[in-house]
């Protein structure tokens, strides 16, 4: 991306960068902005002119921020939606995360967390189904802001070390469309005993929905629509425009 020095990126995802008709759009900085002064600046200068109208958090290079939180020339504002709830391709020792567009195999994050040393191994997939809330779904697609998202995941997986003794961790997502009947997401934990296992697995996946920019668009028989949660954490930002 070409950005001029003076300049701030402001990034738009999922349906907000469907209304505003852009992905990014570049804003000139000038002293005593804010984020949400180039977040304003940029809905006004994007294809559409449009307002924010739903809750979103804000993020600063990688970071949740505050809407008052000051930028300079070079930032990269990403704006974002409620998500739904890496490319790390190669694993570590202990963890293993990646965001894909190709189909995912669960046996072989399973495989990647067994040990002699853990007694448990709890395996979570999340799958497609063919209905929802009375609608016939056709199928999925998902979006990611990366890194952030794999930073994200990251810092959940911290959070699961710091609550329970958990040994090897595996973790992938799909981007892109993924048809009924496959699996979007795979986590494997591994632990010397079942408990830790089990509650740490569903930690993950709460935490997921509450923090990881990954936006889940569902097609159905008659329309598609953005599904998605307002997240729990991060500073969400309402109200911004009379």
């Amino acid at each position: 991306m070409n950005q001029h020095i003076s300049e701030i990126s402001v990034l738009f995802f999922a349906a907000i960068r469907e209304r505003a008709g852009a992905s990014v759009v570049q804003v000139v900085a000038v002293d005593g902005m804010t984020v949400s002064d180039a977040v304003d600046t940029a809905c006004r200068a994007a294809p559409s002119h449009f307002e924010l109208e739903t809750p979103v958090m804000l993020a600063l290079n990688g970071e949740y921020v505050a809407n008052d939180h000051p930028v300079k020339p070079g930032d990269e504002i990403a704006v974002i939606p409620p998500v739904s709830g890496g490319l790390g391709q190669n694993p570590d020792d202990s963890e293993w995360v990646f965001l894909t567009g190709d189909q995912l195999d669960a046996a072989v994050l399973t495989e990647f967390v067994k040990t002699d040393a853990d007694g448990a191994i709890v395996t979570f997939l999340g799958v497609t189904r063919d209905s929802n809330q009375g609608r016939i779904v056709k199928y999925l697609e998902y979006e990611a802001y990366q890194p952030m998202a794999e930073n994200k995941i990251g810092e959940i997986i911290n959070e699961m070390r710091s609550r329970w003794s958990i040994g090897k961790i595996a973790v992938a997502h799909r981007t892109g469309r993924v048809n009924i009947g496959e699996t979007s997401m795979v986590i494997a934990v591994a632990s010397p005993h079942r408990r830790p296992a089990f509650e740490s697995c569903l930690y993950f996946v709460d935490r997921l929905k509450e923090i990881v920019p990954i936006w889940k668009k569902e097609f159905f028989e008659g329309g598609e629509v953005w599904i998605g949660e307002t997240p729990g954490d991060g500073t969400v930002v309402q109200n911004w425009y009379k």
